[in-house]
């Protein structure tokens, strides 16, 4: 059974049906985003298919689950209260739009659709960025996740400006009298979304996640390391993110190499507090075991590509061909936590004021320990495949490893959905303790 941790303030967290909402739409653009990939491998789509794919996987699933938990969390963690529920709701509906008229707009060549639907997106995340803000402003002590949270919402800030930017050039040319090109916009986008505000909420959640569900704690040299990732990386991503708007190769590389020197040194205290942890091994624990292995191994092929020239088309993501190798990196931590996330939540609410006063199952019993074990096998394979299908070139093997990983992610949302049917079936509703004015 999963430890629930006693040094949680739950009274503190918002209603449950705003996180679920935002977890339940995720999975679902995950899964369409699978379903397009891997028809666009099979040449049965048209259009844009690889950005409505890049998009469904990155804003959808990656961008609403930090939402969602970003939501939750804060107040919880940081013990004060979110700012808004009625602004957390939404950015859930400003999101879901933008991205769906992004996607249609992508995948049916109708760019006129985009300028509009990215003034959506573009809303949701600056909502989402002032009331999480407001609740971090709040927030006492302010520590490691909140100063990584902090820095992430900063990232999603800036880089909202120059999708639109970008959507608003498939209609006009918005670009004519800025000294940047294109390419240098889609770049900077690029890397200020996955390195900046993805993977900065990524370390900031595990710095809180692993110590407390593990029941370890950071040791000896892990707080200089994490020193180091707390100034490298997101130092490392602004300076990347500015070479590559403005075609700088050696500010780029300098940028590069300090993101890179972040992520090891991350990558190090996770496998070190993981191999002190004296929890059980769950599936949230091993998804983060398999992690360490697949983001070191990323890191080592990003170095020599990128310290050799990091302005490249090919190596926006890290060496050539390795995209699929960093998205099973976010894949590992996202599927991972919200394998606890989601019974934590739906336990909290519909058990814990039973415990004690009669039997009640823990949160690892809400879900389904073979669905968890199939798609832990079928996303690590399929995804394995599928990188080394990009790695020597051989689509047949891509084509494989993404019908797996596909199928992987489709027993991932019916074990969640299986939780929520069984346990909490009313939870996307209005929740019974949720006031009607919410501010």
């Amino acid at each position: 059974m999963a430890a629930v941790p006693d040094d949680v303030d739950t009274d503190t967290q918002p209603p449950l049906s705003i996180p679920l909402r935002h977890f339940v739409v995720a999975l679902a653009f995950l899964l369409a985003g699978g379903i397009v990939g891997l028809a666009d491998g099979l040449g049965l789509v048209t259009g844009l298919a690889r950005a409505a794919h890049l998009h469904l996987v990155l804003v959808g699933f990656v961008c609403l689950t930090i939402a969602g938990a970003m939501t939750q969390f804060v107040p919880v963690w940081s013990g004060t209260n979110l700012h808004s529920n009625r602004l957390a709701r939404a950015q859930l509906w400003l999101l879901a739009v933008g991205l769906g008229g992004l996607v249609v707009g992508f995948l049916g060549n109708r760019p006129s659709l985009l300028p509009a639907f990215g003034t959506f997106v573009l809303a949701g995340f600056w909502t989402l960025a002032y009331n999480v803000g407001r609740t971090l402003a709040t927030a006492r002590p302010f520590e490691v996740t909140e100063g990584h949270f902090a820095a992430a919402l900063g990232f999603f800030v800036v880089l909202t400006p120059l999708g639109l930017l970008l959507a608003v050039g498939f209609v006009a040319r918005p670009l004519a009298a800025l000294p940047v090109t294109r390419g240098g916009v889609v770049a900077a986008h690029a890397t200020l979304a996955v390195f900046g505000a993805v993977l900065t909420t990524v370390y900031g959640a595990l710095y809180q996640l692993v110590p407390m569900f593990g029941q370890t704690e950071l040791r000896g040299v892990d707080h200089t390391l994490r020193r180091v990732e707390t100034v490298a990386h997101p130092t490392g991503v602004v300076v990347l993110a500015a070479g590559r708007l403005v075609g700088a190769a050696a500010l780029a590389r300098v940028g590069a190499a300090l993101l890179l020197a972040g992520t090891a040194a991350f990558l190090v205290v996770l496998v070190r507090l993981l191999r002190s942890a004296r929890a059980r091994r769950t599936p949230m624990l091993t998804r983060y075991a398999l992690l360490a292995p697949t983001g070191l191994g990323w890191v080592a092929l990003a170095a020599p590509a990128w310290l050799r020239g990091p302005l490249g088309v090919g190596v926006r993501f890290g060496a050539p061909n390795t995209a699929h190798l960093l998205g099973l990196v976010f894949l590992l931590v996202l599927l991972g936590t919200l394998y606890h996330i989601v019974p934590f939540l739906v336990w909290v609410h519909r058990y814990s004021d039973r415990l004690g006063f009669e039997a009640v199952p823990m949160i690892d019993d809400l879900y389904d320990d073979r669905l968890a074990t199939a798609d832990l096998v079928l996303v690590a394979a399929g995804g394995g495949l599928l990188v080394v299908g990009d790695l020597v070139g051989r689509q047949f093997l891509a084509l494989v490893g993404g019908g797996a990983l596909t199928t992987g992610l489709a027993v991932f949302v019916a074990n969640l959905s299986l939780v929520l049917w069984r346990h909490a079936p009313s939870s996307l509703g209005r929740d019974p303790s949720e006031p009607t004015r919410s501010d």
